[in-house]
């Protein structure tokens, strides 16, 4: 089998440094936000060079252990993905209790959420979310798009699309805090009662505006989910169209058996 020496010797020299900081990241050398040495000083203690560091790292994000800020450098993750369990966090109890999907969510896992509300106002339905509500494309819609964080770190991009007849009595929905429970609630106070809902999702490359708005790597992979939230009546009077950093999260579906 070879001595010890020459099996490491066997093995890439970036595997080799990715393995020394991630065994540090596993002991707690290395802790959850603390921030990964730099190139020169990853250099001084196991050798190598500038691109075989940059190799190692990238290696590390992909096993989700780091995460690289431009412009910061690279850190340690703070903690594992949200598993988001979309047969919950849709719960009506959650609402009449003033808990709006994402805090009812962010609860269950421990972490401070927070949001920044990017803007609230009229809109011309683009072409696909104009199909989802059955309106013509340019239809006048309300839109609400927001940023929200975890522990204060950016972790998906919402904006939803609401039709303008429905929403156009309810002053709430032009707030940026539409109160408790959130928007679902003040849909279903004004008669709208939610029966289901409908999610659309799939995995792809962040754009340029994604990976700085969500303090992404080069690269990094998003889920990009589309809800419909429809009414008993069969209208939908909801689209909402989310990127989410897919190191982040996991998603959690209940899918009944049917005959």
């Amino acid at each position: 089998m070879g001595t010890p020496a020459a099996r490491d010797s066997a093995v890439p020299k970036y595997l080799q440094i990715a393995e020394g900081l991630a065994q540090q990241i596993r002991e707690g050398v290395l802790a959850p936000g603390e921030q990964v040495p730099s190139e020169a000083e990853v250099i001084k203690q196991y050798g190598g060079s500038v691109g075989t560091v940059r190799k190692a790292i990238a290696e590390l994000r992909t096993a989700g252990l780091v995460e690289t800020h431009h412009g910061r450098g690279s850190f340690v993750k703070r903690r594992p993905p949200v598993r988001r369990k979309s047969s919950d966090r849709f719960r009506r109890s959650h609402r009449k209790a003033g808990k709006a999907a994402y805090l009812a969510e962010s609860e269950q896992t421990g972490s401070t959420p927070s949001v920044n509300v990017l803007y609230v106002g009229p809109m011309e339905a683009p072409e696909e979310i104009a199909e989802r509500l059955t309106v013509e494309p340019g239809t006048k819609v309300l839109a609400r798009r927001r940023l929200y964080f975890s522990d204060g770190i950016p972790t998906e991009e919402a904006t939803s699309y609401l039709p303008w007849d429905v929403v156009k009595d309810i002053p709430e929905m032009f707030a940026e805090n539409p109160g408790g429970g959130g928007i679902y609630a003040r849909l279903e106070e004004h008669g709208n009662t939610l029966a289901e809902y409908v999610e659309t999702v799939r995995a792809r490359l962040a754009t340029k505006q994604e990976t700085s708005g969500l303090s992404l790597s080069p690269g990094s992979p998003v889920i990009h989910l589309v809800r419909e939230a429809i009414t008993d009546t069969g209208r939908v009077v909801e689209v909402c169209d989310t990127v989410m950093a897919a190191d982040k999260f996991v998603l959690d579906y209940r899918i009944a058996a049917g005959d």
